[in-house]
């Protein structure tokens, strides 16, 4: 009896072991595309000193970058734009704050309209990248982190099946749900990633063109809480009340 004891044990952890491998291999996996991704760009920079490159976490972090990559911006458009890229798409894929100066540092260097263009590739496509990370090894990591929201969450989205872009729209452009968690949740309760890449590049747009256009006025800024006066909050909320309005009149309804 002991003996079939401890098989049955062997047998039932060895599933939890198998998953947790692959979980591990999976981010693993995803890292190393990142890693080759940045050292292809860095090996195709000529030789120079190149310490001012660092994840910015501060607004001095960005005023240095700028300074320093608009030296390399003319001549090496391609590898400075991919290398753009591939760091905020790490970024959002891995969770790591700061994307905010990375948009900053994208009005900086390309102006409103191609700044605006170029932040919501790059988010959207971390965004998706975070997406189907989470579909793949998040769920426990959800639920031990925000077990709460995650039901909260759950039980909006169950309710809103009929008007979900709407809804997904409103949480993008308003600070109702951070975008992290969203990203993180959406597959695990079941949004439909056309739902989800539609309300990301839409939805960031706002917030999106606030960022890039103050990144363009950089040495003006004293503090990241400049970005979002109340004016700018306001109408974040505004427009997130336009977007839900129709799912509110199919409900009156």
């Amino acid at each position: 009896m002991e003996e079939e004891r401890v098989d049955a044990n062997l047998i039932t952890n060895r599933p939890v072991s198998s998953s947790l491998r692959m979980e591990v291999a999976t981010a693993l996996g995803v890292l190393a595309m990142f890693v080759i991704g940045i050292l292809g760009v860095y090996l195709s920079l000529p030789d120079s000193d190149y310490s001012f490159l660092k994840l910015p976490r501060s607004l001095e972090d960005i005023q240095l970058l700028r300074d320093h990559i608009e030296l390399y911006a003319s001549d090496y458009t391609t590898q400075v734009l991919v290398g753009y890229c591939i760091v905020y798409i790490f970024m959002q894929t891995f969770m790591i704050p700061g994307t905010i100066f990375m948009s900053l540092l994208a009005g900086a260097l390309y102006g409103v309209v191609k700044g605006v263009a170029l932040v919501v590739f790059a988010a959207t496509s971390g965004a998706s990248s975070c997406f189907f990370l989470s579909k793949m090894i998040g769920r426990p990591l959800v639920s031990s982190l925000w077990p709460e929201k995650l039901s909260f969450f759950q039980e909006k989205i169950a309710s809103r099946r009929d008007n979900l872009l709407n809804y997904m729209l409103f949480l993008r452009v308003t600070p109702t749900l951070p975008n992290t968690f969203i990203n993180l949740a959406s597959p695990i309760v079941n949004v439909p990633y056309r739902t989800f890449f539609l309300a990301t590049s839409i939805g960031l747009i706002p917030a999106s063109y606030v960022t890039v256009k103050a990144g363009i006025a950089l040495g003006e800024l004293r503090s990241i809480e400049d970005l979002y006066d109340f004016q700018s909050i306001a109408v974040l909320f505004f427009i997130g009340v336009v977007s839900i309005t129709p799912t509110l009149i199919c409900k009156k309804q």
